[in-house]
């Protein structure tokens, strides 16, 4: 614990210091994947999505419990960008894949395992010294890195030193919000603000993140809605569930889905996600076990979940705080009406797209409300597939981000 405390208060400053030590990372002996054609070029550039936990939503991995928003929208993005004509390259942690494969036109490598190294000395190795490698290997033109953590750090670190350039993008209003991150220890929160003070361009979600990356880090953000490309609709599927998708956590707030569910016994309620056993988790599962309207499966692959949209007649969002949720945007596609206790900000012709609620009653009554009545409903509907087509498109947002990259790589669309 003294060598921790000792040493964190410093290693942001002197991150690249640091693994400059590591001779090895920088003496040219890594083969990288191939070389970046952005640079000087009228090719375009070469990306790197830093994307840890990637793998298992990327690869459509069934039997691997992992998932979240950042994973999801990363995928999303590298599968269009590579369809765009760009290289790109992805660096997920050891799932067992290849040390090398691609998949749907993206470069994925590995770093270290996600349980690796021994405590007290993991954090250097091998997370710093394989992910500093992995970033040395891929040689990309551009890094990309979403959600706050120490990679944020890292990536920035690495981008300065190389000659590269780097981009945050923010996965939850609280990314802005000092103090309030998902970032449990002391030295990980001063690389991540380390890093996001000196990464190349900061991607906001919503006009909220906007102004508190503003007020609180003094950076100016873009911003690039999420996106989403949704599957081959499904004809014939009886809209007749009230459903809730998430990670099971206390900031999620499912327990306010299952009171729903106690008060509106006559409707069928679906929650779907997955949880660390124990506490807080098990305490849902029983709950949910004694609802007879409430179908709870737990964790369902991406693609698994897909169906139980196609059958929402309502989707419930009950968290303290969000983004712009992956969940939102399945809804939409697919005209779903949502209810919510947060605002992410989405709106229509300037009028909120969706009820935002404070209370279980007021929710309680927007959902009955949109069950009963197939003339609200449908209107409802309608609008929020008008939204999403304007704003979260994968064709739309892809125009976003050429602008993004074009601004951090003018010489490349000058060369074209």
């Amino acid at each position: 614990m003294y060598i921790r405390n000792t040493v964190a208060p410093n290693l942001a400053h002197r991150l690249p210091e640091a693994m400059a030590l590591h001779a090895r990372f920088d003496s040219g002996s890594d083969v990288a994947v191939a070389p970046s054609r952005g640079r000087g070029t009228a090719a375009p550039p070469h990306l790197c999505f830093v994307a840890p936990q990637a793998w298992p939503v990327f690869a459509r991995l069934p039997d691997v419990k992992v998932i979240g928003g950042a994973e999801v929208q990363q995928s999303i993005l590298a599968r269009a960008l590579a369809g765009h004509g760009y290289r790109v390259s992805m660096i997920c942690l050891d799932y067992g894949q290849p040390d090398l494969v691609v998949v749907d036109g993206v470069t994925v490598l590995k770093a270290h395992r996600p349980d690796g190294g021994l405590p007290m000395i993991r954090f250097i190795h091998p997370r710093l010294t394989s992910m500093w490698r992995a970033l040395r290997r891929v040689d990309a033109d551009i890094y990309y890195q979403r959600s706050s953590s120490m990679l944020t750090g890292v990536v920035a670190a690495f981008c300065r030193r190389h000659g590269r350039k780097s981009i945050y993008a923010a996965a939850s209003d609280v990314d802005f919000q000092p103090g309030r991150q998902q970032i449990q220890l002391k030295r990980d929160k001063r690389l991540f603000e380390y890093g996001l003070r000196r990464v190349d361009a900061v991607i906001a979600q919503n006009r909220h993140q906007l102004e508190s990356c503003s007020l609180n880090y003094g950076r100016e953000a873009t911003l690039i809605p999420s996106c989403y490309k949704p599957p081959q609709a499904r004809s014939g599927e009886a809209r007749d569930t009230v459903l809730w998708v998430g990670n099971i956590r206390d900031y999620k707030r499912p327990d306010l889905f299952l009171e729903l569910a106690r008060r509106m016994p006559d409707r069928r309620f679906v929650m779907i996600g997955g949880g660390a056993a124990g506490g807080y988790f098990d305490r849902i599962c029983r709950e949910s076990a004694a609802l007879p309207n409430v179908e709870f499966p737990g964790f369902l692959p991406l693609e698994q979940v897909e169906p139980y949209f196609d059958r929402a007649r309502a989707f419930v969002n009950t968290s303290v705080y969000e983004g712009m949720p992956n969940t939102f945007l399945q809804a939409w596609a697919r005209g779903v009406p949502t209810v919510a206790f947060v605002d992410t900000g989405a709106r229509l012709r300037n009028d909120p797209l969706y009820r935002v609620v404070e209370r279980i009653e007021e929710a309680a009554a927007e959902i009955a409300r949109l069950c009963a009545d197939e003339v609200y409903w449908t209107g409802v509907s309608a609008r929020c597939r008008e939204y999403f087509q304007s704003t979260h498109s994968v064709d739309g947002v892809m125009a976003h981000y050429e602008g993004l990259i074009e601004g951090l790589m003018p010489a490349w669309r000058h060369a074209a």
